[in-house]
């Protein structure tokens, strides 16, 4: 198992964490995504390690950005 914790710019709502959480979701190993509204951290759990640019993607794909 993998966790990594990450920064996402932009949230605001209920619907924001969900859309953030369902796109991360469907990156193949992805087992688990926490986010927390009012940080804007986001930890992800993955069977083995997940490339950052998958997570930045997955963001993105969402509306948001991934903080650098």
């Amino acid at each position: 198992m993998a966790t990594e914790s990450y920064t996402v710019t932009g949230m605001t709502c209920a619907h924001c964490v969900n859309s953030v959480s369902t796109e991360i979701r469907r990156i193949p190993g992805v087992t688990d995504v926490q986010v927390d509204l009012s940080s804007g951290s986001v930890t992800v759990t993955s069977d083995q390690p997940v490339d950052g640019n998958a997570i930045a993607g997955a963001v993105d794909e969402a509306g948001y950005e991934l903080a650098r």
